[in-house]
């Protein structure tokens, strides 16, 4: 089997231990919720006991994928950097309108925040660009204005 390392920045990997950490100490109410349910009588026909169930299993999964996610995980420097990589942050006029984007990996991306994935075509064709270049992505021309 072979270890599939996952590249994340710090506040990328802080984010992550911080909800783990969240997820575990909530586990006592989720547990609460089940007992609480489970006195109800017939759980056959018990909405909230089904309800709690389903939300310990969510929270159950989401804490084994954090926690496989931080025990490969591999953290980006970011910083001043001459070209385009993992962790860079960089100013780009995007067919006229000004974008400011940060290139992370994928389990961290979030372009609502953003954080663009190096594997999606946007991050791809930033990959390994200096400031001052230009190039077309899709019909618009993208020209890299600073990085950061």
């Amino acid at each position: 089997m072979i270890k599939k390392t996952i590249s994340l920045t710090a506040d990328g990997k802080k984010e992550l231990e911080a909800e783990l950490d969240a997820l575990i100490k909530g586990r006592p109410a989720i547990a609460e919720k089940i007992a609480t349910a489970r006195a109800f009588g017939d759980l056959s026909e018990n909405e909230e006991y089904s309800s709690a169930r389903n939300e310990q299993k969510v929270a159950e999964s989401r804490i084994l994928e954090i926690q496989d996610i931080l025990k490969n995980a591999k953290v980006i420097r970011g910083g001043k950097r001459s070209k385009i990589d993992l962790g860079v942050t960089c100013d780009l006029d995007f067919g006229g309108r000004k974008v400011t984007y940060t290139l992370v990996g994928p389990t961290e991306a979030n372009p609502l925040e953003g954080k663009i994935s190096n594997e999606s075509p946007i991050g791809k064709a930033l990959l390994g660009r200096k400031a001052g270049e230009a190039f077309d992505f899709n019909g618009k021309t993208v020209k890299i204005v600073e990085i950061q």
